[in-house]
């Protein structure tokens, strides 16, 4: 006879905290850093908006899909191993894209730290002639931008120079302009120089040539390729980025869906579900240690770190390191396949169960606002605070003391579930989030946005644990992860992606401080709208399953009608069973 396995809860709560906590690390260490150097590429506002915004759609797609199959096929653990190799792969990629010199902003290297010498060119590895030319070394990987004045006349371009381009890029406020320069070479005392001359209507008979190998191009089936090369230096790069950055969610996306669902059925085989829900705490922890760390260890490098790379590049080097001490751990975290429950349409049964009642879909549409104004900060206020001197260490304390804030929210909950209800709290965290964006458009110096992070604990931490409620009362026993689920997809993935794609425009247009003020007035009326919305809406009548089943009999009622008893009573009296037939008079309280 075979033996069951002896679970050992302690070990799995353990494992699964030090794998949030990790995984929440190494996260933290580069994402929030993410847009800053998307900047730091030459990226537009716009074009920063659009790349997170696809970030988060093929999360919101590909996540659930590729949990769903890891679980069909068994190939649980297998796919969390591939997950962290190819997305340290695939984010250290990103490293070898050229960075375009921009002008010095406040906070960041001067253009004198980044040089080695009067004689070396901003990345540290190009020497620099007299003339201002910059002769390439074969040891460099990078293209380097030199504005001179050039020649009316043209020289004709080499083929060592086909693949180089530069672009300037002029700030202004917070919007920028990126007029396009043509890379150009010539030969001269045996040394190829380059020079980057403003863009001429006039064509060489190189550029012919080049006009001439496209169509061969495009015969041949490379239309797309074809039309790349045919943009300007910044598409081109923009292109780029968003197909890594695409490829890297893909590989990353499905790593902590398929952790979460297999140990949440480990425990729940072990009937220790409500173990599960104490993991959510390291998550944060681990952010608030990955982010401060990360801004604190970046700080104390020097501008230019091994093979000429920016320091900015040590977040994804911190990321990488984090991914692989995750590696023992995702080896040996506990998980379980439950093959007797299909859980396939269980995100479909919790959207109708959110759809089904008016204060879930109010309760929806306040999460999915959240995530539209979070993603502004999310991807923006690394921006506005190195407009105002602030560093990589401004940068990583501050958002560490938002995620601690965030934490330390359940210490309170109790003494809020006193004062005020489920509906106004979410009220509350709107306001709050709408004041912190007000507040992040007004800084004027390093650590002036460190006051506002503090509001977190009633803006993101208020928000779950509103949302929390509002999954126990609209969801039927044993689909409450499920619809809890459905809101973090609508608030952390669509609607950070709406907002992502949005923001990313308004910022364009307008500038990150007006993005910041336009966020603030629409979670402002939207607070203002939601108390009068929630006492419009019906109030659901709802029985606490569990309540019902621990009531004593001295609860009993004799003035209970027969409609209002309940449905487990009437099936135990359709079972004709003589014993209920004596406490057919002792009905239940029901509870709102």
């Amino acid at each position: 006879m075979k033996r069951n396995k002896q679970i050992d809860i302690s070990r799995a709560v353990a494992l699964a905290g030090a794998f949030n906590f990790l995984c929440s690390c190494a996260r933290a260490c580069l994402l929030p850093f993410l847009t800053l150097y998307f900047r730091q590429l030459g990226l537009t506002p716009a074009m920063t908006g659009i790349v997170m915004g696809t970030k988060h759609l093929i999360s919101l797609a590909w996540s659930p899909a590729a949990s769903s199959l890891s679980k069909h096929y068994n190939k649980r653990r297998a796919v969390m191993m591939v997950s962290l190799v190819c997305s340290v792969a695939a984010a250290l990629v990103l490293l070898f894209v050229p960075l375009v010199e921009v002008p010095p902003l406040a906070g960041s290297c001067n253009r004198s730290d980044l040089s080695g010498g009067p004689t070396q060119s901003p990345g540290g590895d190009l020497p620099v002639s007299g003339s201002g030319s910059v002769a390439p070394s074969a040891s460099s990987a990078r293209t380097q931008t030199e504005t001179n004045t050039a020649p009316a006349s043209q020289s004709a371009v080499t083929s060592t120079a086909k693949t180089l381009f530069g672009t300037k890029t002029a700030l202004n406020g917070h919007n920028q302009s990126h007029p396009q320069l043509n890379a150009t070479a010539g030969v001269k005392d045996g040394v190829v120089v380059y020079h980057s001359t403003p863009s001429a209507p006039e064509r060489s008979k190189r550029s012919e040539e080049q006009l001439g190998e496209k169509k061969v191009e495009e015969e041949r089936g490379f239309q797309f390729l074809g039309s790349l090369k045919a943009m300007d230096p910044q598409h081109q790069l923009f292109f780029l980025i968003l197909l890594l950055v695409s490829v890297w969610e893909c590989a990353s996306a499905p790593l902590e869906w398929t952790a979460d669902d297999g140990l949440y059925e480990y425990l729940d085989s072990a009937d220790a579900s409500d173990r599960y829900g104490s993991t959510g705490l390291w998550g944060l922890l681990g952010a608030a240690c990955g982010v401060g760390g990360a801004g604190l260890l970046v700080s104390r490098l020097c501008c230019l770190i091994a093979g000429g790379l920016p320091r900015s590049a040590a977040h994804f080097y911190c990321y990488a390191a984090l991914a692989a001490a995750l590696l023992p751990v995702a080896a040996h975290l506990p998980l379980h396949l439950n093959k007797k429950r299909d859980r396939a349409n269980g995100l479909l049964k919790a959207a109708r169960l959110v759809r089904g009642s008016a204060r879930a879909l109010l309760c929806a549409v306040t999460a999915l606002l959240a995530g539209v104004a979070t993603s502004a900060v999310d991807n923006f206020l690394l921006w506005q605070m190195q407009d105002h001197g602030s560093g990589e260490l401004h940068m990583g304390l501050s958002l560490a003391v938002a995620l601690l804030s965030q934490a330390a929210f359940p210490l309170l909950a109790y003494r809020v579930s006193k004062l005020l209800s489920p509906g106004r709290v979410l009220a509350v965290a709107s306001a709050s989030l709408g004041l912190q964006c007000f507040y992040y458009s007004f800084l004027w110096g390093p650590w002036a946005a460190a006051p506002a992070q503090v509001l977190s604990c009633f803006s993101a931490g208020a928000l779950w644990w509103a949302v929390g409620l509002q999954c126990e009362d609209v969801a039927t026993p044993g689909a409450e992860r499920s619809v809890r689920r459905v809101y973090a997809a609508l608030s952390l993935q669509l609607g950070s992606g709406l907002g992502s794609f949005a923001g990313g425009f308004v910022a364009q247009r307008f500038g990150v401080a007006w993005l910041f003020r336009g966020a603030a007035v629409g979670l402002m009326a939207w607070c203002a709208c939601l108390p009068l919305l929630q006492w419009k809406a019906p109030r659901q009548r709802r029985i606490n399953y569990s309540r019902l089943l621990a009531a004593d009999a001295s609860e009993a009622s004799d003035s209970d009608s027969e409609q209002e008893r309940d449905w487990l009573e009437k099936a135990m009296d359709d079972d004709g069973s003589s014993s209920s037939k004596n406490n057919n008079n002792h009905g239940r309280r029901v509870n709102h």
